[in-house]
């Protein structure tokens, strides 16, 4: 991800709560210096809701660098750092964090972003894995997996009697609280089951 020589350098800061301001990172980015500078007030990290840097990256050029002041100012995690970051790359454009000294233009940091995809990477694949296990333990200790079921094996029994009598499906699944079709699948998977003669 290299940025042109002659490409600008933009800026994004932000702040989380409405008493702090930007002042120092703001600062930082005019020493740069940056060509402009945007600024989302009163924006949490997990606010998707970030129009200042929509607008810096709208901004933003081939060659020109997005330049903050610590990498948790720009993204609310890694995988959210590293979509930003793949974009920029993409259109050809830098990315450099001045707290952490990375510059995707420099071979260092191009290597440190990758080191940073691969922990990545790792931490969802070891997530899937600890998700699998555990469902895994959970049935072996007989644990039901899934949504509790809407009928009971009683409520189920009761009104396919009341089915098989002549009963409309629509008037016995009213009764119970549920959907026709809720109440015919439930009969299917007990009648495959050997529960009803």
């Amino acid at each position: 991800m290299q940025a042109s020589d002659h490409g600008r350098k933009i800026g994004y800061a932000r702040v989380s709560t409405a008493d702090q301001t930007a002042g120092l990172q703001c600062d930082a980015l005019r020493a740069i210096p940056c060509a402009k500078i945007f600024v989302d007030e009163d924006a949490s990290g997990a606010d998707l809701n970030r129009p200042a840097l929509h607008k810096a990256l709208a901004s933003l050029r081939p060659g020109d660098t997005l330049v903050v002041w610590k990498l948790d100012r720009l993204a609310r995690s890694i995988q959210d750092l590293l979509d930003i970051t793949s974009d920029l790359r993409a259109r050809d454009i830098g990315f450099e964090s001045l707290t952490e000294k990375l510059d995707t233009s420099s071979v260092f940091g191009e290597f440190t972003f990758h080191v940073i995809a691969a922990v990545a990477h790792m931490e969802r694949r070891l997530i899937a894995e600890r998700t699998v296990a555990g469902l895994q333990a959970a049935k072996k200790r007989g644990k039901r997996l899934g949504r509790k079921p809407k009928l009971s094996v009683e409520a189920i029994t009761a009104a396919h009697e009341c089915w098989r009598s002549g009963e409309p499906p629509q008037s016995i699944a009213a009764r119970h609280g549920v959907a026709p079709i809720t109440l015919m699948r439930a009969f299917a998977r007990m009648e495959s089951m050997g529960g009803v003669s």
